[in-house]
């Protein structure tokens, strides 16, 4: 290939998403028949509710869904977010505040390039969404990560944040409940970040794509909610895909400042335009419609949560810290590394990730995915009865 006809160096920067490459992976090898169980993919195995379907089949029905529409969103569907944001996270805003995207990827993605110009910098607290530094180096802006271990709930703190904050501090990324550490934080933690921010004049994007999915007692408190004041420089993300098991959908949405979410809908108007229409009537179904499925998927993810975090504890050099909201757990496995297993000598969680798939044909997902080696994330969004089979064979390899 010619110097001409190389291809973008910011295009051929980007990292593969580390959780569908090992998912993908781990499906390959099912397709070969191999009795694989992955952990990797934070997709709910259960069906999308049956409304939410007819809904979907309804609108197949008027020809107008056959047609362009509101590159933003649908009026109906921006009405339905603005109620649920309302709701869930305690803030008043207008359907011009509403952007509907193709997932929330797209979101993510947009929010950084609305916000970011370039060399301007990104606290990210880490262990981190591995599409979080990617979109940010697609905005030209420079992640900076800072680390909260097991020893913190994987929470950063205020103390962190002002060490890592520089003159070119643009933004701060808050997701809680956490992807991928399953960790939610207290009101009071919560707080105390949205005042530094709100102090530092420092915009937030917070993903609050996992809010409805918490646990023992434990309410995800938006930071919007926290401190109404930091609703001028906070952009939510948010979609369907998690508490309504409807990740194909590929419905999600961005809620902020007016004239951020005006640019927002200007760059979607050349990216994409308007969100599939059958799938935003999907999701207006799912918002509006009844919540008893929503409420059965969270109990179910709840069950498999102490099960897992209960068999996990029992590995010798495994530490689990106990999430409450998602549907991961993001052990510890410091314990396990530095030694040799089945005759090879492992370092990394990377290798220690290797090991498992080759010996016991398990996927999960390392620690390098989303920040420093030593640690795995593990989704329980699989059938109670892989999931506990799949942690006997971790068992197995490591007694």
């Amino acid at each position: 290939m010619t110097e001409r006809a190389s291809l973008s160096q910011k295009i051929s920067a980007i990292a593969e998403s580390a959780t569908l490459k090992v998912d993908a992976k781990a499906k390959a090898l099912k397709a070969e028949g191999r009795p694989v169980i992955s952990y990797a993919a934070g997709e709910p195995d259960f069906a999308t509710p049956a409304h939410v379907v007819d809904a979907a089949r309804a609108a197949l029905d008027d020809p107008a869904n056959f047609r362009y529409s509101p590159a933003a969103g649908l009026p109906a569907l921006k009405k339905a977010i603005v109620d649920k944001t309302l709701r869930d996270s305690g803030l008043a805003v207008e359907p011009n505040q509403v952007v509907v995207t193709n997932g929330g990827k797209q979101a993510v993605y947009q929010a950084f390039q609305v916000i970011l110009n370039p060399g301007d910098e990104v606290l990210l607290p880490s262990p981190y969404w591995t599409t979080y530094p990617e979109a940010i180096q697609l905005a030209d802006g420079a992640p900076v990560a800072v680390f909260a271990g097991a020893d913190q709930d994987y929470k950063v703190t205020v103390d962190q944040l002002e060490a890592a904050r520089t003159e070119k501090t643009k933004a701060l990324v808050f997701v809680s409940p956490s992807n991928p550490t399953g960790s939610v934080y207290t009101p009071e933690e919560t707080e105390r970040i949205a005042r530094w921010a709100l102090e530092h004049g420092v915009w937030i994007l917070t993903d609050e794509i996992y809010q409805n999915l918490t646990y023992d007692g434990m309410r995800a408190v938006s930071i919007v909610e926290a401190v109404p004041e930091v609703a001028g420089q906070t952009i939510l993300l948010n979609g369907v895909a998690k508490t309504y098991a409807m990740t194909g959908w590929r419905v999600g949405w961005m809620v902020g400042p007016a004239p951020a979410m005006k640019a927002a809908a200007n760059l979607q108007s050349h990216l994409t335009s308007n969100v599939n229409n059958i799938a935003q009537h999907a999701a207006i179904a799912a918002l509006t419609g009844p919540q008893d499925a929503a409420e059965e998927f969270r109990e179910a993810f709840d069950r498999r949560r102490t099960l897992m975090v209960d068999e996990l504890s029992k590995i010798d050099g495994v530490n689990v810290p106990v999430p409450k909201g998602a549907f991961y757990v993001y052990p510890d496995v410091r314990g396990l590394l530095g030694r040799e297993w089945k005759g090879r000598r492992i370092e990394t969680t990377l290798e220690l990730a290797d090991l498992i798939l080759d010996e016991v044909e398990v996927a999960v997902v390392p620690g390098e995915a989303f920040g420093p080696s030593g640690y795995l994330r593990l989704s329980y969004a699989l059938g109670d009865d892989q999931l506990l089979e799949g942690i006997r064979r971790l068992q197995a390899l490591f007694a």
